[in-house]
C-alpha cells in the first residue's frame, strides 16, 4: 500500500488513467455538495490558507506498463475526483471561449488534468466513469456539448454550476486555479492481491455524500472478484437486479429490499443501520460460484419484491391483490410475501395457492386494523411466519398458523371483526376508500374507479341538522347523529357530494345524480328506503358487515386438520401466573410492577414462560423471576448502555442467570419502583428506537 498526500494537479499529472469499477454507483453529488466545495475554495483563498483537506482517493494499481497509460481502479473517491475534474473542464472552457488573460492557459489544463496527450480511444482520458456517466463525461472533456442536448445528468448540472460560478468571478480566474491546487487529498494506492481493499474501503471516513446500504453491499459482493468475474456477474445479475427498481427513490427502495431480504433469510429484523454488517455476516466466505448463486437469489427476490411494489403481474387477480397490499401499506409483510413467491417459483405451491395465501395475508392485516389491534408486532410475525410452513402440506400449514395465532398476534374471528366493523368510526380511518371500493366491487363484473367518487354521509355531517333531518331521525336525533354518523351504515360513495350537501334524504335519493341514478351496489339498499333513521342505518350496517366477512374471509380449514397442528403446538407446556410460587409479599410487588408496566405502553404484553414472566413488545423488555423474598428483574439491555444513577443494576453478563439481557435488579421494596421503571423505560425505548 502506497499513501501520498497531494493535490488534484499532482494526482492527475502524468500519463495515467483512473477507471471506475463497473459495480460502483453512478455519480451522485448534488449542487449542494458542489456549492460546499466551491465555498471551501473561495474561503481558503480569502483567508490565504495554505491548504484544506477534502478527503481521500483509494485505488488499485493495475499491472505496470513500460509504455502507455498506467491505469488505476478507483474504489473510493470518485465523487471528489469527478467533481474536481468538472471544475477543471468549466475553467478550461471559459479560458478557451473568452480568451481572458490569465497565468494558467486552457491547453495546460487540458494536457495535465483531463487528457493523456497522444493516446487514442478511452486511453485519451484521465478519468473513465461507468454507464451513461462515461459518455457524458467524455463529451464534456472533449468539449462536445452539442451531443448533450436534452440529456439529464448530474454531471451536466454540476458542470453548469461551476460554469456559472466562474463566469460570475472572471477577475479571479488565477486565484480559483491556485486555490483549487491547495485542496489537499490523500491518495492511497493498493496492490492487487496483497492489500485488503474492502477493509480499507470500509475504514475510511469519507466526506461528501455517504454510501447507502445497497452501495456498500454491491461493493462487498463484487470488489473481491477479478475484473472479468466482476464484469460477468454485474452485467448478467446485479445490473438487471438494480434495473428492476424505478428511478424515483431507487436507492431507498433498494435499501429497504435488502433489509427485507435479510429478514426473510435470517428470520429476524436487522436494525436499519446494521443492514450492511448483517449482510456481510450472512454472505461471508463465498466462492465465485457461491457469489453467482447469491446474486441470482437476490435478483430473483428483487423481481418478486418489485412486482409487488409496482403492482406488476400478468394475472389480474394477483395484480389486484398487490393493489390491496399497497392500499393497506403492508410493507411489513414483504419478507414473507417474497418467501411464498419463491415457493411458487420453485413449484412448491400452485398459482391458485399463492393467490389464496396472499388473500389471507391481506385479510389478516385488514381485520386487525379494523379491530384496532396495535401493528407493532406485525413485522416480527411476518418475519418468522415461514417457520410455521410444512412444505408437504403448504397451504394447510399457513392456514393453521394464522388460526392458531393468539393474544396480540391473533387473526380476529368473524365475531370480533363484525363487532368492530359495525360500530367503528370508519370515516377517519385511512382505509375507508379501500373499504368502500372493495364492497362495491365485490362480485361486480364492471368494477368502479374509486378516483371518480367521493365519500358521502347519507345523514349529513353538519351538527346543526336541518328541521327535515331532525324530523327524519326523531326526538333523539342528537344521540343518533353522534353515534352513527361515521359508521359503515351511514357511509357511501357519490359523484355529486357537493350537490347533495345537507339536503333532505328524499332529495338526495331522487335528485340528478342521486342515489337512484348512481347504480352503485353500495346504494342498492338505500334507494329502497322511504326514510333514513336509526333502523335503516343499523340494518344497512348489518348487511354491509355480512359482506365484509365474506370479502375479508377468516381462514377455512377442516377441523381434523387443524387439530393435528394444535396437537403439535400443544406439545409446548402452557404457563400462567398460577405456575409461579408467589407469596403475599412478592405478589404485592408483582401487582404494583405490572400496573406500572401497563401504564408505560399498551404495546408491552405479558408472556408466561417456565422459569420467568416476560414482558415484551417485539422482543423482551424485562423478565421477572419470582424468588422467596424478592423479584429479580432481568433488563434486556447491555449493562454499559444503561443510565443508572441510583446504582440499582447489577452486571450479570458473565453470570448464568435466567432472563434476557446483561443487567439484573433485585426488587424487594415498593419504594424502589420509580427507579426501576426508569430503567425499564430505557429498555422499551431502546427496542422501539432500533426499528
Amino acid at each position: 500500500m502506497n499513501v501520498n498526500k497531494g493535490n488534484i494537479y499532482e494526482i492527475l499529472n502524468g500519463v495515467k488513467q483512473f477507471i471506475l469499477p463497473i459495480y460502483q454507483r453512478s455519480y451522485s453529488w448534488d449542487i449542494e455538495q458542489c456549492e460546499t466545495l466551491w465555498n471551501d475554495i473561495v474561503k481558503m483563498q480569502n483567508e490565504n490558507k495554505e491548504s484544506h483537506f477534502v478527503g481521500s482517493i483509494v485505488n488499485i494499481a493495475e499491472k505496470a506498463m513500460p509504455t502507455g497509460v498506467q491505469k488505476y481502479m478507483l474504489i473510493d473517491g470518485q465523487q471528489r475526483l469527478t467533481t474536481l475534474s468538472l471544475l477543471m473542464i468549466a475553467l478550461r472552457n471559459h479560458l478557451q471561449e473568452t480568451g481572458c488573460a490569465a497565468k494558467v492557459d486552457a491547453s495546460r489544463i487540458d494536457r495535465a488534468m483531463l487528457k493523456n496527450s497522444g493516446e487514442e480511444g478511452d486511453d485519451e482520458y484521465k478519468l473513465i466513469l461507468t454507464g451513461a456517466d462515461k459518455d457524458v463525461f467524455i463529451h464534456l472533456a472533449s468539449k462536445n456539448e452539442t451531443k448533450l442536448l436534452n440529456v439529464h445528468s448530474k454531471l451536466l448540472e454540476n458542470y453548469n454550476f461551476f460554469k456559472g460560478k466562474i463566469e460570475a468571478n472572471v477577475g479571479f480566474i488565477d486565484k480559483i486555479y491556485e486555490a483549487t491546487g491547495k485542496l489537499s487529498l490523500v491518495n492511497i494506492t493498493l496492490e492487487r492481491g496483497s492489500d485488503d481493499a474492502q477493509a480499507i474501503f470500509e475504514s475510511l471516513n469519507s466526506t461528501g455524500k455517504g454510501l447507502t446500504a445497497s452501495d456498500l453491499v454491491r461493493n462487498y459482493v463484487l470488489m473481491g472478484l477479478e475484473p472479468k468475474q466482476q464484469n460477468a456477474i454485474y452485467k448478467s445479475l446485479w445490473e438487471p437486479m438494480e434495473g428492476l427498481f424505478e428511478y424515483e427513490n431507487k436507492s431507498s427502495q433498494q435499501d429497504r429490499f435488502l433489509r427485507d431480504y435479510l429478514t426473510m433469510k435470517l428470520g429476524r429484523i436487522p436494525r436499519q443501520n446494521l443492514v450492511y454488517d448483517e449482510f456481510k455476516r450472512y454472505a461471508s466466505n463465498t466462492t465465485y460460484e457461491e457469489v453467482e448463486q447469491l446474486c441470482t437469489d437476490i435478483k430473483n427476490h428483487a423481481l418478486y419484491y418489485t412486482n409487488i411494489i409496482y403492482k406488476r403481474n400478468s394475472n389480474d387477480i394477483i395484480r389486484h391483490l398487490y393493489e390491496e397490499i399497497a392500499d393497506l401499506r403492508m410493507e411489513v409483510s414483504f419478507p414473507f410475501l417474497m418467501h411464498i413467491h419463491h415457493s411458487h417459483f420453485n413449484q412448491k405451491i400452485t398459482e391458485a395457492e399463492l393467490i389464496e395465501i396472499l388473500r389471507l395475508c391481506v385479510n389478516y392485516v385488514f381485520r386487525r386494523s379494523i379491530c384496532g389491534i396495535p401493528t407493532n408486532s406485525l413485522n416480527k410475525t411476518f418475519a418468522t411466519f415461514k417457520n410455521h410452513i410444512r412444505e408437504d402440506d403448504y397451504l394447510n400449514s399457513v392456514k393453521a398458523a394464522f388460526v392458531l395465532l393468539d393474544s396480540y398476534k391473533e387473526f380476529p374471528t368473524d365475531e370480533k371483526f363484525a363487532e368492530a366493523f359495525l360500530s367503528r368510526d370508519l370515516y377517519h380511518t385511512r382505509t375507508l376508500n379501500y373499504i368502500l371500493k372493495s364492497i362495491e366491487n365485490f362480485g361486480n363484473k364492471a368494477p368502479i374507479q374509486i378516483e371518480n367518487y367521493t365519500i358521502e354521509h347519507i345523514m349529513p355531517q353538519n351538527t346543526n341538522l336541518s328541521k327535515e333531518w331532525r324530523a327524519e331521525l326523531g326526538d333523539n336525533w342528537k344521540e343518533i347523529h353522534k353515534a352513527k354518523l361515521h359508521t359503515i351504515g351511514n357511509l357511501t360513495l357519490t359523484a355529486y357530494n357537493t350537490e347533495m350537501s345537507d339536503k333532505p334524504f328524499s332529495d338526495k335519493k331522487e335528485m340528478k345524480g342521486g342515489f337512484v341514478e348512481s347504480a352503485l351496489r353500495l346504494n342498492s339498499y338505500v334507494v329502497k328506503q322511504e326514510h333514513w333513521a336509526l333502523a335503516q342505518i343499523e340494518e344497512r350496517a348489518n348487511l354491509l358487515t355480512n359482506e365484509a366477512i365474506k370479502i375479508w374471509e377468516y381462514p377455512t380449514i377442516a377441523e381434523n386438520i387443524l387439530q393435528q397442528y394444535q396437537a403439535v403446538k400443544g406439545e409446548t407446556p402452557q404457563y400462567d401466573l398460577h405456575s409461579y410460587d408467589f407469596n403475599e409479599h412478592t405478589s404485592l410487588l408483582f401487582r404494583l410492577l405490572e400496573e406500572q408496566i401497563a401504564n408505560l405502553s399498551s404495546e408491552i404484553k405479558r408472556d408466561c414462560k417456565k422459569l420467568y414472566i416476560a414482558y415484551k413488545a417485539d422482543t423482551n423488555v424485562v423478565d421477572v423471576i419470582v424468588q422467596q423474598k424478592a423479584l429479580r428483574l432481568a433488563i434486556n439491555m447491555k449493562y454499559c448502555e444503561i443510565s443508572d444513577p441510583q446504582h440499582i443494576c447489577q452486571d450479570v453478563s458473565e453470570l448464568g442467570r435466567w432472563g434476557n439481557g446483561e443487567a439484573s435488579i433485585t426488587y424487594s421494596d415498593p419504594s424502589q419502583l420509580p427507579f426501576i421503571m426508569e430503567i425499564i423505560k430505557q429498555s422499551y425505548h431502546k427496542q422501539a428506537d432500533s426499528e
